[in-house]
């Protein structure tokens, strides 16, 4: 949340959006993990809030400024950077097969839409059959 950020102040779906496009979609945070974060970065003086034209507008305090700065000369990575356990190409076909599913569901005609459906739900035997056969 606080690279998120980093880029300014945000309501906690824009926030999602930006973590998601930061990580190159590998990091895509729910509703139900954005706000209990942002309330906990708020409880430890990391964070601002107001309300704003009806949303609930977040910022960086100057403590969490610091706390990136902190992080920053440590050379910590980002938590999506840091996820890495060899399996990084794997990972960004992943990714990439994502966006394209995200593409057909918005796009696609119904019968691409369940064609897609069938690709993926294929896909994920033929992985777990790998892991089975050794």
């Amino acid at each position: 949340m606080l690279l998120a950020l980093r880029q300014g102040a945000g309501h906690g779906y824009e926030l999602g959006q930006r973590l998601e496009r930061q990580s190159g979609g590998t990091w895509s945070p729910s509703a139900g993990s954005i706000y209990p974060n942002l309330q906990r970065l708020s409880d430890e003086g990391l964070v601002t809030s107001e309300e704003r034209d009806g949303k609930r507008i977040y910022a960086l305090t100057r403590s969490g400024i610091a706390e990136l700065k902190d992080r920053a000369s440590r050379g910590e990575a980002a938590p999506w950077e840091a996820m890495d356990g060899g399996g990084g190409e794997l990972r960004d076909a992943v990714v990439a097969l994502k966006l394209a599913a995200k593409q057909v569901s918005l796009v696609g005609t119904e019968v691409q839409r369940k064609r897609a459906t069938e690709i993926v739900i294929e896909a994920r035997r033929q992985l777990y059959e790998l892991l089975a056969n050794g």
